[in-house]
């Protein structure tokens, strides 16, 4: 490529170009393309510098740690991509830490993912992977090595001049896992004259983002970049709906959308740290036992009925499957969810609070489905205190959520230790269901944990 194409390209490559040059880069943006013949015109896609969104760049000064925490879909793992891109192409003898919550997801997201390594780099440009040695080989000489955040002690000894850090939200807690894996990572930042580690993240209150976002507050040469999913004007429609319909109203929307790290209530029950310690994907052991809980409405006038799924794995582990809950349901709507629901997961019992009308709350779930195996309930403590005991269930790690539950864990972390609730409307009814649940199957009467015979 040469002449007026290079020319263009150096004008827009410097990504900090001062503000007073900004309107003949717009004017290079509407022209280059014109310029362009086609073998130019299919590597001109892969030019991150013109492309990328401001926020997606590195910025500028000293830094030692550069933190994108950002929404879902706003393209964290392409600036991470890209970044380590541009690192190999400069420096030959860079040796770049990859490191991700497992070395599937780095293989399958920094390295073979839609943005990743191997997809950002032009043909003939592309690096080479060689999964049996978990590492991704450039031509010039530099080379990045996957770890896995399950595996601390493999990032003791290995050095390196960069990394970057993928969802260190989401990386174990178990032991310390998270933070002994960064620690070792940093204390082998020691090659070449100004090592440096990018970390791309959706937000979330677990110690090592705190740790790090505290840094930054004390300017201790760690930066953050902000975004929200919305900053990506390239994102679906499909997807976008989808994200609103699932976090929508919620606090967590906050987070999964706008990158705003979540603050715990003091004296909360229920923190984001600990809901993100009991979070589980993927397959789970075969249930012993299924629930589904029910928190009738106060009054037929629109009030929320909380409706919870919950099962006893076999290896002892209680885990919460399914938020059913619904609002501005009349009696036979919300039963209707109810017995709908307890099919669908083949519930083997239907706990209900009957508090609030025992005869009424049976009467309409029997209505329903005369065949549904209720149990009622009687409250004799107040929701927040009759949570206590199961909250101390999820310290003690016999708790798992599949999946995020947005309504029902914002309403779980607004519970207060001393019987106050704090969270958003005016009754935690998903949190009381979700305490229904857990206390049929791993609580005695006395309110106190129990071993379930299996």
């Amino acid at each position: 490529m040469s002449g007026p194409y290079d020319e263009m390209i150096d004008q827009i490559a410097d990504p900090y170009k001062p503000d007073s040059e900004k309107a003949d880069s717009e004017r290079v943006y509407r022209e280059l393309p014109d310029e362009l013949d086609q073998n130019q015109m299919n590597s001109f896609n892969y030019l991150w510098e013109y492309t990328a969104r401001k926020n997606q760049l590195p910025p500028p000064g000293d830094w030692r740690v550069w933190m994108i925490m950002a929404g879902r879909g706003f393209g964290k793992t392409r600036a991470g991509a890209e970044w380590v891109r541009m690192i190999a192409d400069a420096n030959p003898d860079a040796r770049i830490a990859l490191v991700s919550a497992s070395l599937a997801e780095a293989r399958a997201v920094m390295v073979e993912g839609e943005s990743g390594l191997l997809a950002i780099c032009r043909p003939g440009h592309k690096p080479h992977f060689e999964p049996s040695l978990h590492r991704v080989r450039f031509a010039n000489g530099a080379q990045a090595q996957l770890f896995s955040a399950a595996e601390p002690e493999a990032l003791r000894g290995p050095q390196h001049t960069h990394a970057w850090c993928d969802e260190i939200g989401k990386w174990p807690l178990a032991h310390e896992r998270a933070t002994r894996c960064w620690d070792n990572l940093m204390l082998g930042m020691r090659l070449g004259e100004h090592p440096r580690v990018a970390v791309t993240t959706t937000p979330r209150a677990v110690p090592l983002v705190k740790r790090l976002v505290a840094q930054a507050a004390k300017g201790e040469e760690v930066v953050i970049t902000h975004g929200k999913t919305g900053d990506n004007v390239r994102l679906p429609d499909r997807f976008l709906d989808a994200v609103e319909s699932e976090y929508a109203g919620t606090l967590l929307a906050r987070q999964e959308m706008d990158g705003e790290l979540l603050e715990d209530i003091e004296g909360a029950l229920w923190t984001r740290s600990l809901l993100e310690q009991s979070r589980e994907a993927g397959a789970v052991p075969e249930a012993a036992r299924m629930v589904v809980a029910v928190d009738p409405p106060a009054s037929a006038n629109g009030d929320e009925c909380g409706i919870i799924v919950a099962a006893l794995g076999v290896d002892g582990i209680t885990r919460v499957m399914a938020d059913c809950s619904i609002s501005g349901a009349s009696p036979a709507d919300w039963a209707r969810r109810v017995a709908d629901t307890a099919r669908e997961w083949n519930a083997d019992r239907v706990v209900a609070e009957a508090n609030q009308g025992g005869a009424m709350v049976e009467s309409v779930l029997r209505a329903a489905d005369e065949m549904l195996p209720v149990k009622l309930v009687h409250a004799s403590r107040g929701k927040v205190a009759r949570a206590e005991p199961v909250a101390a269930l999820y310290s003690a790690g016999r708790v798992r959520h599949v999946g995020v539950f947005a309504r029902l864990e914002d309403q779980l972390c607004g519970m207060l230790v001393g019987g106050t609730y704090a969270g958003p409307g005016g009754s935690p009814d998903r949190a009381d269901a979700l305490v229904w649940a857990l206390s049929e199957l791993l609580l005695g009467r006395n309110g106190r944990p129990s071993v379930t015979a299996l």
